[in-house]
């Protein structure tokens, strides 16, 4: 089924999968994961509710029951998952996807990822050729209420943040379930409204026309900082006081600020992160570690090196005592803490991203090459040969490091593309080394994104 993904079950509702798939996902489900009882959350957009009642009805149908907690953002379900020991989850959502889009995120015991490699493969198998057989005791649904206890939680890490004007844009997303809780009626807020059809711009603060009014309002309200939310509130942005949007990896190295001034330990960040992030947590006594892209990934390795956080390029963080989960709201509540303790030295949230932000970096570029493999490898042997590598990593597609700049090239899992990010030392030395990349890929395809 074209809505079966490397990470979850997405794509557009009513077109790669309907309600008829969703009710063979929940009949399979608790069979696949070996559970009596499913935990299952929901976004706000227009399909999650027909979701809703087509997943209940498959999962009831195989005699397990539901505990639906409602609308809710996906750390809540993280978080119900792990703290309350269910062996199976959903939460119904698309995350930062348009309107017309809806999934399913899928969990297993411990809140782990469910993805092609763990179980999601399996269970299309499963939906593609087993018979549903309906359970002559069907499954019973509770309604369960998480979101004091959740607050209680994450409300453990929010500090004193009264020297500091913020802006939150919420995106229409689920993050506006729980924020104003949390920060409280001094801050400036954006698109709070839970509004599935997103009416004032896409969830996906990835994409920078998407952050245009928070900007705006950062600079008109004279803000320390902006946060910007995902639809499903896993992940966040942001924007510093000068209205100049953050790349996600930098954040990486600000959360050490929080962590890393208490306990020294293991971070965890991607094989596209910027040199001067591993560099910044070396200064603060941590030890980075590299990894594959992906939650599914990196929440496995967060576990394995016993790492104290880690986050990612696409504004994912993760946290230890969060059950190695991802958290946008969390993560945003750490920031905060950071910023305001810079404010009262004087010192400004640009004053530290200017620090970190030492190496031009292309971003992430995405080629549209269907032999991928092949363009990988050219790229590779022909630096590699002209000049001596510092370092190599060949875990997702390579890193390929040298003295004065380094590359990532890596395959999509799901497209016909290879996404290449590269950093260098300055800028016309950056310009140079990708101008001498897309020669070598032009062999390969014409076409660039």
């Amino acid at each position: 089924m074209k809505a079966f993904k490397a990470y979850d079950i997405r794509g557009i509702y009513d077109v790669d999968f309907d309600r008829h798939d969703v009710y063979k996902i929940g009949f399979f489900l608790p069979k696949l994961l070996k559970a009596d009882r499913v935990l299952v959350g929901r976004d706000v957009r227009a399909s999650s509710e027909e979701i809703f009642h087509s997943l209940c009805e498959g999962i009831r149908d195989s005699g397990a029951d539901v505990d639906s907690i409602g609308l809710s953002t996906t750390p809540m379900v993280y978080y119900g998952t792990a703290s309350m020991g269910y062996n199976c989850s959903v939460q119904i959502t698309a995350s930062h996807n348009s309107k017309e889009y809806n999934g399913l995120k899928i969990s297993r015991t411990g809140a782990l990822p469910v993805g092609s490699d763990s179980g999601l493969a399996d269970l299309e198998r499963m939906i593609t050729e087993e018979e549903v057989q309906v359970s002559g005791s069907p499954g019973k649904i509770r309604e369960l209420d998480i979101r004091e206890s959740y607050l209680e939680f994450i409300g453990k890490y929010r500090g004193d943040y009264s020297n500091l004007e913020v802006a939150v844009d919420c995106s229409n997303g689920m993050a506006g379930l729980l924020i104003r809780d949390l920060l409280g009626d001094a801050v400036h807020y954006l698109y709070e409204d839970l509004d599935g059809s997103f009416p004032n711009h896409e969830p996906n603060p990835l994409i920078e026309e998407n952050v245009v009014d928070l900007k705006a309002l950062v600079s008109e309200k004279d803000c320390d900082i902006g946060l910007i939310f995902d639809g499903d509130g896993d992940r966040v942005m942001f924007v510093d006081d000068k209205g100049r949007f953050i790349p996600p990896d930098l954040i990486t190295a600000v959360i050490g600020k929080y962590f890393l001034k208490t306990e020294k330990g293991a971070v965890l960040h991607d094989i596209r992160t910027s040199r001067a992030v591993p560099e910044y947590i070396r200064e603060l006594g941590g030890t980075p570690h590299m990894w594959k892209v992906g939650h599914s990934f990196a929440k496995r390795k967060l576990r394995e090196i016993h790492a104290i956080y880690g986050g990612e390029l696409a504004g994912h963080y993760y946290f230890r005592d969060f059950y190695s989960c991802d958290s946008g709201i969390l993560a945003g509540l750490i920031v905060l803490d950071v910023v305001a303790g810079m404010k009262k030295e004087g010192e400004s949230f640009s004053d530290l991203i200017d620090l970190l932000r030492k190496y031009p970096n292309s971003g992430e570029t995405n080629f549209r090459i269907t032999e991928k493999e092949l363009a990988m490898e050219a790229l590779k042997e022909h630096f590699s040969k002209k000049e001596k590598t510092t370092a190599l990593f060949d875990f997702d597609g390579y890193r390929v490091e040298f003295k004065d700049w380094w590359f990532n090239v890596r395959p999509s899992n799901t497209e016909p593309f290879l996404r290449l990010v590269v950093e260098a030392v300055d800028k016309e030395l950056l310009s140079q080394r990708l101008s001498e990349i897309r020669e070598i890929l032009k062999p390969f395809s014409e076409q660039f994104e």
